[in-house]
């Protein structure tokens, strides 16, 4: 392979033209959802009446998360790089583990959803903004901390503690599906019976973000992970050369691009936050003389 310097072989040969699809694929994936889901974080963080609301204290935590994976997709698309046992120029799993933390956020995000519609007077006086951040920080201390423990225990304990952490994943996927049923039902039943307001057209608004982010995510995410699986169990499943022809890899690290983009396209607050703070400055507007 070529070494861009010297010491980490680039991904690809360049023998084949697949092999210039491929690092430019990576080279424009990472740099959109660079652009794309660090203009919702910045959006998010710089607008007060965002910031108060716990769906956005959601997703901006998540866009923290798939901006890093952008940034990610520098190294695991652009050059020769295998996480896993045997690990070849790896990260040890911390790049991999950003998906992590948004698997336990869209968690916290179903659940402040179905409390906010079915229970109102009890997610008004107790699921307040430092519950919404806590379980953000949460999220990032529980994937790194059990990421910590892998690597260092002995490769004995850290095979079990994984086939342990698998496990717990597989049963949080599941909830996550009977969840996603639950709020459509809601979103279908429930909320048309209400009267109409501002405080319904916003719950409308949440439950129909969540629900599609949680579809998008488990449809892209769930093929890597029953990979992973069946490596686990098995030792066959499917094999790629490394991260960058890794086709399951690549569909979990899209979520990266799709995520925001279902948070511009479903939130008008959203919209208007990113044209004031991000695009508007960004690409402002020419004064008629």
């Amino acid at each position: 392979m070529l070494s861009f310097n010297g010491s980490i072989p680039l991904s690809v040969d360049f023998d084949r033209p697949e092999d210039y699809f491929i690092f430019l694929f990576h080279i424009i994936f990472a740099t959109s959802a660079v652009l794309l889901a660090g203009s919702v974080a910045i959006a998010i963080s710089s607008t007060k009446s965002l910031r108060r609301q716990n769906r956005f204290i959601f997703m901006l935590n998540t866009s923290i998360s798939d901006t890093l994976v952008g940034f990610s997709v520098y190294y695991l698309g652009l050059f020769d790089v295998q996480e896993g046992f045997p690990s070849r120029n790896g990260t040890y799993y911390i790049l991999p583990s950003l998906l992590g933390i948004n698997v336990i956020t869209f968690f916290f995000a179903q659940f402040d959803r179905y409390v906010a519609v079915c229970h109102p007077f009890f997610y008004e006086r107790y699921i307040v903004q430092p519950v919404a951040v806590g379980a953000c920080v949460y999220s990032w201390v529980h994937s790194y901390s059990i990421l910590l423990a892998l690597n260092v225990v002995p490769i004995s304990v850290a095979t079990k503690l994984r086939s342990v952490t698998l496990m717990g994943l597989q049963v949080v996927v599941i909830i996550k599906v009977i969840m996603t049923i639950k709020l459509y039902v809601i979103a279908r039943y429930q909320l048309g019976r209400d009267p109409p307001s501002a405080d319904k057209e916003n719950k409308k608004e949440s439950l129909r973000i969540i629900v599609l982010v949680v579809i998008t995510f488990l449809t892209l995410w769930c093929p890597s992970f029953v990979n992973i699986i069946v490596k686990q169990q098995t030792f066959r499943g499917v094999s790629f050369r490394n991260e960058a022809t890794n086709l399951f890899a690549i569909m979990a690290r899209f979520n990266a691009l799709t995520t925001p983009a279902v948070y511009i396209w479903g939130s008008p607050a959203l919209r208007e936050a990113l044209k004031n703070t991000v695009w508007g400055r960004v690409c402002p507007k020419r004064k008629r003389r």
